[in-house]
């Protein structure tokens, strides 16, 4: 059990760690929470171990926002029916200095295709292709946050004696980012410190055949890296991910140089003209 708490405890860090993909500024009109960052936290709540990693960060973000005098949560995870028909979801309603917030929670990976899309927005994609930056970026803009102004939201806002005109919409939106291997990008939107790593494909991988590799978990995805894990060699890593891509899902993964350096990155399936 102490070895499971020090794993959460590790994979919290790396949450707190993952910077906001973009600050100040407001992209397709959403504005960020920006939180004062804590000192060195302890994370002592308990977490099913199939707790998957969207609903295990919604968790830490919970935890970490508890940890702010000024912050009272008013609701978590609450679904807003009509009868048995699920409208949508508030990830999180809370109060900052008694301004009532409606908080989206988003935590992400994406990997930069310059083929994709005419705009620095528009390039950032996930790991298999199936989602994309902007396409979440309008379901937050047009779906999740609008759910506060349905009118089968009011009763609840009415009990909490809150008027949905005076709560202000923000998101909490961390991400993961990975380049081309060897490609410099330049960030004038996102923010260049989620610059996690980096992505190849797979019949590129041969060049790292003297490195060391480690295939952590999905919800190991949040951890820093680190060389207290189980390296193993070139051949078993190739015989590892073959069937992962061949499900055409591309791996996050650890690499550990000969020179001893460590970093993230994905093994993907795709080239950038798929």
């Amino acid at each position: 059990m102490e070895s499971t708490s020090k794993h959460i405890q590790l994979q919290y860090q790396g949450y707190l760690n993952t910077p906001l993909l973009w600050q100040k500024q407001r992209i397709y009109g959403l504005a960020q929470l920006e939180l004062p960052g804590l000192l060195v936290h302890r994370f002592n709540k308990t977490i099913s171990e199939n707790l998957l990693l969207g609903k295990r960060v919604e968790q830490f973000v919970i935890d970490e926002l508890q940890q702010h005098e000024n912050i009272k949560i008013l609701l978590e995870n609450f679904q807003i029916q009509n009868e048995k028909i699920t409208i949508g979801e508030i990830d999180c309603l809370l109060q900052q200095d008694d301004i009532p917030i409606h908080l989206e929670i988003i935590y992400k990976f994406y990997l930069f295709d310059a083929n994709l899309g005419n705009s620095e927005i528009d390039h950032w994609t996930g790991p298999n292709r199936k989602d994309t930056l902007v396409q979440k970026l309008n379901k937050l803009r047009d779906k999740q946050l609008p759910v506060l102004y349905n009118e089968h939201a009011k009763p609840f806002l009415d009990r909490l004696r809150i008027h949905s005109d005076d709560v202000l919409q923000r998101v909490l939106f961390k991400a993961q980012l990975f380049a081309p291997y060897r490609t410099n990008v330049n960030f004038d939107l996102v923010n260049s410190q989620c610059l996690k790593g980096f992505y190849i494909h797979y019949s590129e991988t041969q060049q790292f055949s003297l490195c060391k590799f480690h295939i952590p978990v999905k919800v190991d995805w949040l951890l820093e890296v680190h060389t207290k894990v189980d390296w193993i060699s070139y051949d078993q890593f190739i015989k590892n991910i073959a069937p992962i891509l061949n499900e055409k899902k591309a791996p996050l993964c650890w690499i550990k140089f000969p020179n001893g350096n460590i970093q993230k990155f994905f093994v993907v399936w795709w080239t950038s003209s798929t």
